[in-house]
């Protein structure tokens, strides 16, 4: 074929595409018009009996409809039953003598929950450390003065005390319950300035550990997306049944590696925290479990670099006469590495494997003494009270 009669194919071919796409257009706009003027009416079919894919039933699901106005019945009524029986902490840590001179009085705030018509209250153990005095805010805005009954390090959770009965108190539920996905609500005081603070959230995960930095780990912790912020410490994590399953402590907000994290907030199992303040409104204090030692961290670098024999445990520096320790034969220079079926590791440590048992409990320790392994039976003491 020759270019010219190529070139007038191809001019045809373009011509006639061009018209289709027009004509098309054209016809679709007048069909439009002559619809919205009511001359003519589109009589569309009918979907068959048979839809062409399976139905949602088909494949054995059964989607529940979410009715959003009962859900936020429900969060409306949870915050009414919950919000009176919430409190901010106000604490004084009173100023020290410096080189340059004396320093001020530091304030602090938090947040806290009444757990007792006795007037008892829960908070974390950092909000009130060191402090003086301490207030209470009740949620109408009146103040009171509280009365620091316990606290307890391990657990990060103190027992204030107010002389007269409470506004409210706070339902407590089962923190063992406690299913990822489930809506909670943190009600709280951040920043000190904002009472009685709501947000909304879901359970993110459950049975998180935290490094203190301290030589022990928060463990067991509840993990929620619910806006914690400075000043809601103490304060409680709730269902939508109106229970309190958790005391918000912490919030992560970057790693050592600088990476930058949002939502990530942590509360103390309502479990673990209704051990403690019994313990706390019995007897001012937790009993913990004592051995009776002094200790340094063994760790892989430090048993490279002084020939150990082990990669992990606690190196025994000293044992304290008539301790349970001095009691079983425990040396100073053996290296402790296992307590009860606990291994000590990164992710063990002594002391929160210590803190597995009670005092009074007889139970086996692996220590690693002349290169070889040793079991050693210990019966667990209370720690002495100073």
């Amino acid at each position: 074929m020759s270019t010219n009669r190529l070139l007038v194919a191809l001019l045809i071919l373009v011509i006639a595409f061009v018209s289709a796409c027009a004509g098309g257009w054209l016809g679709s706009f007048l069909v439009l018009r002559a619809v919205e003027s009511g001359r003519v009416t589109l009589n569309l079919p009918q979907p068959s009996s048979t839809p062409a894919l399976p139905t949602p039933a088909a494949f054995d699901r059964s989607p529940q409809p979410l009715d959003l106005a009962e859900a936020q019945s429900r969060i409306i009524q949870t915050v009414q039953k919950v919000s009176p029986a919430v409190v901010t902490v106000v604490g004084v840590i009173p100023g020290q003598m410096t080189f340059f001179g004396p320093t001020g009085d530091q304030t602090v705030s938090g947040s806290g929950v009444f757990i007792s018509p006795d007037g008892y209250l829960l908070t974390n153990q950092h909000v009130v450390e060191d402090v003086e005095e301490v207030n209470v805010i009740l949620s109408d805005g009146s103040q009171q003065a509280a009365q620091v009954i316990g606290t307890d390090i391990y657990a990060d959770l103190a027992v204030l005390k107010i002389d007269s009965s409470p506004p409210a108190v706070a339902e407590l539920g089962n923190s063992d319950l406690v299913t990822p996905g489930e809506m909670v609500i943190a009600i709280g005081s951040p920043l000190g300035d904002f009472r009685n603070t709501v947000t909304l959230g879901v359970i993110s995960a459950t049975g998180r550990s935290i490094d203190t930095g301290q030589g022990y780990q928060i463990e067991n912790l509840i993990q929620t997306d619910a806006a914690i912020n400075q000043g809601n410490s103490g304060g409680p994590l709730v269902n939508l049944d109106g229970q309190v399953i958790g005391i918000n402590t912490l919030i992560v907000r970057s790693t050592g590696s600088g990476a930058i994290a949002e939502g990530l907030g942590f509360a103390i199992p309502i479990n673990t925290a209704r051990e403690v303040a019994e313990q706390i409104i019995q007897k001012g204090y937790v009993a913990r479990p004592y051995l009776g030692i002094r200790w340094q961290l063994v760790t892989p670098r430090v048993a490279a670099i002084y020939n150990l024999g082990v990669e992990w445990g606690v190196y025994i520096t000293q044992v304290f006469a008539d301790s349970p320790a001095s009691k079983a034969g425990l040396r100073r220079g053996d290296i402790l590495v296992q307590i009860g079926e606990v291994k000590l590791d990164e992710d063990h440590s002594y002391i929160n494997a210590l803190y597995r048992y009670q005092p009074g409990d007889k139970i086996a320790v692996v220590v690693w003494r002349d290169g070889r392994l040793l079991t050693v039976q210990v019966q667990l003491e209370e720690v002495p009270r100073q």
